[in-house]
């Protein structure tokens, strides 16, 4: 080989030394840093987060970077050298005995048999006629409670909804800049199941809460009549001829399914950014020239946009709870297997939980209660405990101890904190009690997530990968590439990991009732123009995004998002809930009055007024 193509061709990785070693020396004062041995750490000892080194790469250079790692130079020098600088050959170093847990189904514990103080219809009914003080301070998004008011009165009808709904989405994507929520939305479709509903209501026999309420489901979901792409130009060639699992129970409950919304191809990211052309990259409610977060991007903005009160969508590193977020909505994630992911592309059978992205929890709460039970037709999930709402409406928190792991919760942007902080001072002042947990060996259990996820993604997609490879979007090139350097033995570990990490939260959690953290260490990051054209590639973002979300992906409790508050740039901030396997309830309970700590709620910059 010719000196000077060899040149060209190590300049990346030299370059990219070159940068961290700046990097090192300008924080440590010496490339001391670059001993990456694991030093010794006593079993279950607190390991800090860390964040990884780099680059946002985007146009030219994110080519030539998913070019250089599809070779044997960046599959045998350029990968791993990052793998080593960001810390995920962290699994090589640990000797870890206990055996593995592939998946993290946890059988439900029997207690004792409580008379329940009300049924789940009954706190349903309490919640829809409780009057909402969300509007005190001017605006508040509509939910299924206002729809229902609509419904109930004869102010409109179901089929009157459907035509503004129409309307809006001819008019949203022709906005400068588009919303590019919906992806996929048929006009006949839409009015069909209006009028039923509409027929419904009429004759006074409707079939649940959600009768009449528009709803969007995430395109990783299959849909009737639509393509299931998954976020790609090359999937669902052929319109889809099964519903997913939820897709069913949501028409049996009267919805109105108003499309398949946009995500993160192949939900492979947690920004949304997804180029090509089916779907542009969605705009942030918000602040239109800011990501939603991702993967499901097109459901929180079109929640966010006021498009319906309700989407779903599907998360395995944080993909609900991320963009409900950054869109500064309600995102719930189920214990896993708790909601039916059949139907669903099966990109990561072990981390993946489908949840409800909604306008309020009590939003949530309702949706929660129609599709968490068993699916004979998908595997986990079968043995699970009836889904109750107990307690959701109870006056005061006390009683409840909220752990909160100090060192772990400050792990981000000033402004995150601040509000975080009060948030948790809210709901000590309602009763709870705040302890201090230890959380151990987190740095450990975000490497093992990531080799889960990643492996498990590229498993399945090892076909796509060399049939349509040119077809993808440059960002899951260069992460499906990545995936390629984890091997069986990484994988095993990784899963040995997760036995740890499952063991220490059923120990946290017989002293607590569930876990604080912030939602996302950061608010939206920022659309740049290159993105519009190729993408972007941000893996250090990536990474942060799911410092705290990550936990309940790869241990399967379930987690809640609630917004809280804005940064000064006006981009919405969440607290996260996350709690026992099963105990949704006690998620919902205090999420109901974590609302209430936001003082006001800020009108999206992009909001459409359906029941107007």
């Amino acid at each position: 080989m010719a000196p000077s193509l060899l040149l060209l061709l190590l300049l990346p990785l030299l370059a990219a030394a070159a940068a961290y070693l700046c990097c090192v020396r300008r924080h440590t004062g010496s490339a001391g840093a670059l001993l990456l041995r694991r030093e010794p750490r006593r079993a279950g000892a607190p390991s800090p987060p860390r964040d990884i080194w780099a680059p946002r790469l985007c146009g030219a250079g994110l080519r030539l970077f998913v070019h250089m790692a599809n070779t044997a130079f960046g599959q045998i020098c350029l990968l791993p050298f990052l793998m080593r600088l960001n810390n995920f050959s962290l699994m090589r170093s640990l000797d870890i005995h206990e055996d593995p847990t592939f998946i993290p189904e946890v059988a439900a514990e029997v207690t004792g048999d409580k008379s329940e103080a009300k049924s789940t219809s009954d706190v349903i009914k309490q919640l829809i006629d409780a009057r909402s003080d969300s509007a005190r301070n001017g605006f508040s998004f509509k939910g299924i409670k206002d729809y229902l008011e609509c419904y109930r009165s004869g102010k409109l009808t179901p089929s009157q909804v459907a035509k503004n709904i129409i309307a809006v989405l001819e008019d949203c994507d022709k906005s400068t800049p588009p919303l590019r929520a919906i992806v996929q939305w048929d006009r006949e479709q839409i009015m069909l199941m209006a009028e039923a509903s509409t027929t419904r209501y009429r004759n006074k026999c409707t079939l649940s809460y959600l009768d009449g309420i528009p709803v969007c489901l995430k395109e990783e979901l299959k849909v009737v009549p639509y393509h299931h792409r998954a976020g790609t130009v090359y999937l669902g060639t052929e319109p889809e001829r099964e519903d997913a699992t939820v897709a069913k129970k949501l028409r049996e409950a009267g919805a109105i399914i108003i499309g398949v919304s946009n995500m993160h191809e192949l939900g492979t990211g947690t920004t949304g950014c997804n180029p090509n052309r089916y779907h542009k990259i969605p705009r942030n409610p918000y602040k239109p020239n800011h990501f939603t977060g991702g993967s499901s991007s097109g459901s929180a903005a079109a929640v966010a946009a006021g498009l319906c009160p309700v989407a779903i969508g599907t998360d395995g590193g944080g993909s609900v709870r991320i963009p409900a977020s950054f869109c500064g909505v309600v995102g719930l994630k189920g214990t896993f297997g708790r909601i039916s992911c059949h139907g669903s592309l099966p990109l990561s059978y072990s981390t993946v939980s489908v949840g409800p992205i909604c306008s309020s929890v009590a939003d949530a709460a309702i949706v929660y209660s129609i599709l968490a039970e068993p699916d004979p037709l998908y595997p986990y999930g079968l043995k699970q405990p009836k889904a109750t709402l107990s307690d959701m409406c109870a006056p005061d928190l006390k009683g409840l101890n909220l752990g909160v792991d100090w060192t772990f919760f400050k792990a981000c942007d000033a402004e995150v904190l601040s509000i975080c902080e009060k948030a948790v001072e809210h709901l000590q002042s309602l009763g709870a009690n705040v302890v201090e947990v230890s959380l151990p060996e987190m740095e450990e259990a975000r490497v093992a997530h990531v080799i889960c996820i990643l492996s498990e993604m590229r498993d399945f997609l090892q076909p796509d990968f060399n049939k349509h490879f040119q077809e993808m979007n440059l960002d899951t090139r260069a992460n499906l590439a990545l995936a390629c350097q984890f091997t069986a033995l990484d994988y095993i570990t990784a899963n040995r990991q997760r036995t740890r990490s499952m063991a220490f939260l059923r120990e946290i959690f017989s002293t607590v009732n569930c876990i604080l953290t912030p939602a996302v260490p950061c608010t939206a990051p920022r659309i740049y123009e290159s993105d519009l054209l190729t993408g972007c590639s941000d893996m250090s973002f990536t990474v942060r995004s799911m410092r705290f979300i990550q936990l309940g992906n790869f241990t399967g409790i379930p987690g809640i998002v609630v917004p809280i508050g804005y940064s000064t740039y006006g981009l919405p901030i969440n607290l996260q809930v996350m709690a026992k396997w099963w105990d949704e309830a006690v998620l919902l309970r205090i999420g109901l009055k974590l609302e209430q700590f936001r003082s006001q709620t800020k009108k999206p910059s992009i909001y459409y007024d359906i029941l107007a």
